[in-house]
């Protein structure tokens, strides 16, 4: 999105019954939720990295989170105030009277503290319980507080079904943490809806974007920030890097939310910087790093420690530290299949997007190869594919060039347009059905059906995309739609000026709910507030408008 200025496996036992899930936060978990940070502050430096001779017992106050939870596995997450053990409890009661125990990493600053364990072996369709306490590292004996939190595997069985959120785009446009409207509210809201996950589609932080500690909003109110030292310039250092992902970090919505609602993630540009391609030379006066792909390793990095990645860093057995990807498929049972791609890392350079010939495009060779093998193979009923950028919606670079796939041609396809033509022919002539894309990067909300009917080019199936966001970001007001594929908006909603701030204007969060009986697929695209503005329900193999 253009950058818009502010104003070990032991044994395991398993109970037979777990409770329902809306019970499951309560007591401790609450109260290690709302454990104040260190130097959380508003408009005030908060300390950045642990210090290394602190006394005490290894202490986590940045929260727990899982990751790319499947039927059978998950990742559970921690970062520590120092060296420490990471240790893993998971048992299917919160009295955790029996449980399996789960050996992790040892904590340092090589990782900035941070650390994954890798939990194999779960039971499927269950509640799962879990608590991660940190240890000494030479004295085991010297443990912190256990923080707890709990998620549920995807069942095996159709009749069960799937819900979950999705959407992006937090802390952007200067709109970071503000205590005076309660912090990132939103993910609250979220967090009583008890989704199965929730997919976070990009943008994840704003690493370019200075949180300065107020804005002055056009009506004159006063929109106040918590501040950091590193978010007082954009990110060039590692360090730089880690804390833009460390902030989100400082609000208790998210940790509360972190912890009880499993996480399917993917990067977009804000990440590294806006509108940002590989090999890219900078010509920006308030980076010293002109390389952006310098920038990007040193982000990808903090990326890695910061989210439970089931490919980050390399997991894979036998892999080594260069095979690491964002680009996955999370298989969620018979009736999903999510796949997650990268559009930055593998692009070609922005441009006016008219080459007759490009087998670069926006997913590279490799991915697009990928992604027709895994969606060739799946079985699932509906397959999900997570894009971090829009594939109809004409999103500018400058004057003359363009950041996503559309140029605004209404021609056949071109540019990048060719990859994304390449893939809908694969997905009409392999007869792979129930297709449905979701995304955000736009900062607003709608619904788009691609029909062939009303497209230049013509050699593909309906489908519909949906877009959701921001979270925790400035709206912005709607692009024009490139006619190639053919798109018709049957739904938008977004602001009239630019850079709306959150407490001008409620923030956006879609929600996907697949029926275990009928296998219908329903999309709702929702705004803060509790509000359901627009509803789509699909039908099993079927795309019709």
């Amino acid at each position: 999105m253009p950058y818009r200025r502010p104003q070990s496996q032991p044994q395991s036992r398993p109970e037979s019954q777990s409770p329902d899930r809306r019970t499951v936060l309560r007591g401790s978990l609450a109260a290690s939720a709302a454990l104040a940070l260190p130097g959380a502050a508003v408009g005030t430096t908060a300390a950045a990295a642990p210090a290394q001779t602190l006394s005490g017992r290894p202490r986590a106050a940045w929260g727990v989170q899982t990751g790319d939870v499947t039927s059978s596995s998950g990742l559970v997450w921690v970062r520590s105030d120092r060296p420490a053990r990471m240790i893993v409890e998971t048992s299917a009661t919160e009295s955790f009277r029996h449980s399996r125990r789960w050996h992790g990493p040892l904590l340092g600053p090589g990782t900035d503290f941070t650390g994954t364990t890798s939990l194999r072996g779960l039971p499927a369709g269950e509640q799962v319980h879990y608590r991660v306490t940190l240890a000494d590292p030479d004295d085991p004996r010297r443990t912190g507080e256990a923080f707890q939190g709990t998620f549920r595997t995807a069942s095996v069985k159709r009749r069960d079904g799937v819900r979950f959120l999705w959407s992006g785009d937090i802390a952007g446009q200067g709109w970071g943490i503000n205590p005076d409207i309660g912090g990132y509210r939103v993910y609250e809201e979220m967090r009583r809806l008890d989704p199965d996950f929730f997919l976070c589609s990009g943008d994840t932080v704003y690493a370019d974007g200075v949180i300065q500690p107020s804005v002055t909003l056009p009506d004159g109110r006063v929109w106040r920030n918590i501040t950091t030292r590193e978010k007082a310039k954009v990110a060039e250092t590692l360090d730089e890097f880690r804390g833009n992902f460390r902030y989100n970090l400082l609000d208790e919505n998210v940790r509360r939310f972190n912890a009880q609602v499993p996480s399917i993630v993917q990067w977009d540009d804000h990440e590294v910087r806006n509108n940002w391609y590989p090999g890219q030379i900078l010509d920006d006066a308030r980076y010293t790093e002109k390389n952006v792909d310098v920038l990007a390793a040193r982000s990808m990095r903090a990326f890695s420690e910061y989210f439970p990645l089931s490919t980050l860093p390399a997991r894979a057995k036998g892999g080594n530290e260069n095979d690491g990807r964002v680009y996955r498929v999370v298989r969620q049972g018979p009736l999903l299949d999510v796949f997650v791609l990268d559009m930055r890392t593998y692009r070609n350079a922005n441009s006016p997007g008219r080459q007759p010939d490009d087998t670069t495009g926006i997913l590279g060779a490799e991915q697009l190869a990928w992604l027709k093998r895994e969606l060739s193979r799946s079985r699932a009923v509906w397959k999900v594919i997570a894009s971090d950028m829009p594939l109809g919606i004409v999103v500018p670079d400058g004057a003359a060039n363009f950041e996503a796939v559309a140029q605004g041609d209404p021609g056949a396809p071109l540019g990048r347009e060719l990859q994304i033509a390449e893939l809908l022919r694969h997905i009409k002539h392999a007869r792979i059905t129930g297709t449905v894309w979701l995304t955000a990067d736009v900062h607003y909300t709608s619904a788009q059906h691609y029909d062939p009917s009303r497209a230049a080019f013509k050699d593909f199936a309906p489908f519909w995309e949906f877009v959701s966001g921001p979270l925790a970001a400035g709206g912005f007001p709607a692009t024009r739609l490139d006619a190639t594929f053919g798109p018709d908006q049957v739904f938008l909603k977004a602001p009239t000026r630019a850079n709306v701030s959150p407490m001008e204007s409620p923030q956006h969060f879609g929600e996907v709910e697949i029926d275990g009986g009928s296998g219908e697929l329903t999309v709702r695209l929702r705004a803060e507030g509790g509000v359901v503005l627009f509803s789509k329900v699909l039908q099993p193999g079927r795309m019709e408008l």
